[in-house]
C-alpha cells in the first residue's frame, strides 16, 4: 500500500511538473513536446495566434479550424511534438527576425513591418529584402515535407473595409505564390485573408497599426504524419 501510494503521489508530481511546464513562457515560443501528450485533441490554440482577437467573426474561426484539425495526443503526439520542435527551431534560427511560435502541433511564424517580410504601402509584390527570408523559409519548409501551411493576410484598419479585404488577399497569395514558385506543391498550401477584422493590436495608435499590417504562417502536421506517428508508436 505504501509503496500504491508513492507510486500515485509521484505520478501526481509528474503531472503538475508538466503542467507547470507547459504554461511557461519558454514553451510559448519553443518547445511543446510535452504538451502533445498532456492535453489530447483539444486544440483550437492555434486559430486565436493566426485569426487574432475575434476568433469566430463571421465563421471564419470554425472554417479554418475544420481544416486545420484537432491536436494529436499519446505517445503519437509527443512525437509530432519533436519533429515539429526540431522545425521551429531550424526556423528562428535561419530567420532570426520572425516570430517564432509553437502552438498545440502546429508552428506560427508572424511577418510584420518589424519582423522581415513586409510590403510597402499600399502595395502587394515581395520585395527585395523579403524575398531572402521567404526563399530560407522555403528551403525548411522544402525540407519538412509533412506538413501543411496556411498563409493568412491581415491589415490595419486605414482606409475603405472592401479595399483592405482585396490588399490582404492580395498580400496572401503573394507569399502563396512565391513559394509555390519555389517548388512546393500548391496542394499544401491554404491561403486566406482578413482585412481589417481580426486585429491583435490597438488600430488607433501607429504602433499597433503596424502589428495589424502582418502576414502570418502557421505550418501544421499533414495526415501522412500523424499516420506515421501512429504507426511508429503502435497506436493504430
Amino acid at each position: 500500500m505504501k509503496s500504491t501510494l508513492k507510486n500515485i503521489g509521484l505520478s501526481v508530481f509528474a503531472l503538475v511538473l508538466i503542467l507547470n511546464f507547459s504554461s511557461c513562457e519558454a514553451t510559448k515560443n519553443a518547445s511543446n513536446t510535452q504538451k502533445g501528450g498532456v492535453i489530447g485533441a483539444a486544440g483550437g490554440a492555434i486559430l486565436g495566434a493566426i485569426i487574432g482577437n475575434n476568433v469566430g467573426k463571421k465563421g471564419s474561426g470554425g472554417e479554418l479550424g475544420a481544416v486545420i484539425g484537432g491536436v494529436v495526443g499519446g505517445g503519437a503526439g509527443v512525437l509530432i511534438g519533436k519533429k515539429m520542435d526540431k522545425q521551429a527551431q531550424e526556423i528562428e534560427e535561419e530567420i532570426p527576425g520572425a516570430v517564432v511560435e509553437r502552438i498545440d502541433d502546429g508552428i506560427v511564424i508572424t511577418f510584420d513591418e518589424n519582423s522581415g517580410v513586409y510590403f510597402d504601402t499600399n502595395k502587394y509584390n515581395i520585395n527585395s529584402a523579403s524575398e531572402i527570408l521567404l526563399n530560407k523559409l522555403s528551403g525548411i519548409l522544402l525540407e519538412y515535407s509533412d506538413t501543411n501551411v496556411f498563409v493568412i493576410g491581415h491589415t490595419d484598419s486605414t482606409g475603405a473595409d472592401e479595399y483592405n479585404m482585396t490588399l490582404s488577399k492580395n498580400r496572401a497569395f503573394s507569399v502563396t505564390n512565391y513559394f509555390v514558385g519555389k517548388g512546393l506543391p500548391s496542394n499544401r498550401f491554404t491561403t486566406s485573408w482578413f482585412g481589417e477584422e481580426q486585429p491583435i493590436s490597438d488600430n488607433t495608435t501607429a504602433e499597433g497599426r503596424s502589428k495589424n499590417r502582418r502576414v502570418n504562417i502557421a505550418i501544421v502536421p499533414n495526415e501522412k504524419m500523424k499516420d506515421d506517428a501512429k504507426k511508429e508508436t503502435g497506436e493504430n
